[in-house]
């Protein structure tokens, strides 16, 4: 069963220094962006990260700080990446809870402007885990008779993903093929940022789900107590869930 789109996504897949979503860095990203009209494309890029990758995280994925040393950094990819995914969905095995909030983190600390306001996300992982439980490699086997070679090579893994999709499409007919079904589907719990620090509560208003405050309207807080603002935005708290406190900081101002 092929997709059926109003507009193209992009399946993708990071490889990283870790799974610290705040610190962490892409080490390889790769893109399989499909189109309505059935056109695809794809990029793969290594990227040098900055920093050390330990030896255990090489230990998963091949790639050591000597073969991305003469790569480009995120912040020299940032635009071309966007440039590619602005106009689309997004999709990934267990992208919503690190891929996506990773690749959040490294555009804003490049300066680029990144949100999910305009698009969708579908979580192939979870179509997965409500259907069967499994792992991506299983998830392969069980929905497309074939093994995962080079698991946990980006490239692999990011195809792997689509092959899925489109196999938990034919295997389930109650899944709609549709993006935004699919990704209402997929979707584990409504928080207003990618690391789950602020959330919507039965009403739809944003709660804070950790600390002191934890479970109380954000809006309440900052008003109460403004020093909780500038304590988040001094600390070392991800930069996406910054943004969206800014965001409600303004709205507020703004219906004064």
């Amino acid at each position: 069963m092929e997709l059926k789109l109003n507009r193209p996504i992009c399946f993708f897949d990071l490889e990283t220094t870790g799974i610290d979503i705040g610190k962490d860095r892409i080490v390889e990203i790769s893109i399989f962006k499909v189109f309505p009209n059935g056109n695809k494309e794809s990029k793969t890029w290594l990227v040098n990260p900055t920093i050390p990758i330990p030896p255990q995280t090489t230990a998963v994925h091949g790639i050591d700080d000597a073969k991305v040393a003469n790569e480009p950094t995120f912040a020299q990819l940032a635009s071309q990446i966007q440039n590619m995914i602005k106009d689309s969905d997004l999709a990934g095995y267990n992208s919503d809870r690190f891929d996506i909030p990773l690749l959040a983190e490294e555009m804003l600390r490049a300066g680029v402007d990144f949100d999910m306001k305009n698009r969708v996300s579908v979580d192939v992982q979870t179509v997965f885990h409500k259907m069967e439980e499994r792992t991506l490699s299983a998830a392969f086997k069980f929905y497309c008779g074939k093994n995962l070679e080079n698991a946990h090579s980006a490239e692999a893994d990011t195809m792997a993903t689509y092959e899925i999709l489109k196999a938990q499409l034919d295997r389930y007919p109650e899944l709609e093929n549709d993006m935004k079904a699919l990704s209402e589907f997929t979707t584990r719990k409504k928080i207003a940022d990618f690391a789950g620090m602020i959330a919507f509560d039965k009403d739809g208003e944003e709660i804070f789900t950790f600390g002191k405050h934890k479970g109380a309207k954000v809006e309440k807080v900052l008003e109460t107590e403004p020093g909780y603002f500038s304590w988040i935005q001094n600390a070392d708290f991800p930069l996406y869930t910054k943004k969206v406190l800014t965001a409600i900081k303004l709205r507020k101002l703004n219906t004064k």
